[in-house]
């Protein structure tokens, strides 16, 4: 049997009344905000400086699998190489 996936789909909770709907929505004039600073702990403003902030990133260096392509300048796998030019290597995807 064939299935139309583009038609509406009725099920349980689309014959719920408009009462029920409007008790599951919470009331949008309550003051009371549930907001936990550890649930977000890397939350910043826009417009933050962050000039003197330090930040500790570990840098590999290449590996013998790997290659930097000429011409998109990513890291790719050895696979990823399509052929390679006077400049250096050159990946598939900036080859087609």
């Amino acid at each position: 049997m064939a299935t139309d996936y583009d038609a509406p789909r009725k099920t349980d909770e689309d014959t719920d009344s408009i009462q029920a709907l409007q008790e599951r929505v919470p009331d949008k004039m309550s003051g009371v905000v549930d907001v936990d600073d550890a649930d977000n702990p890397g939350f910043e403003l826009a417009g933050q400086d962050l000039a003197d902030l330090d930040l500790d990133v570990v840098v590999l260096p290449p590996q013998a699998d790997e290659f930097t392509c000429v011409s998109c300048f990513l890291v790719k796998h050895r696979s990823q190489l399509d052929h390679e030019v006077k400049l250096g290597p050159v990946c598939k995807e900036c080859a087609s």
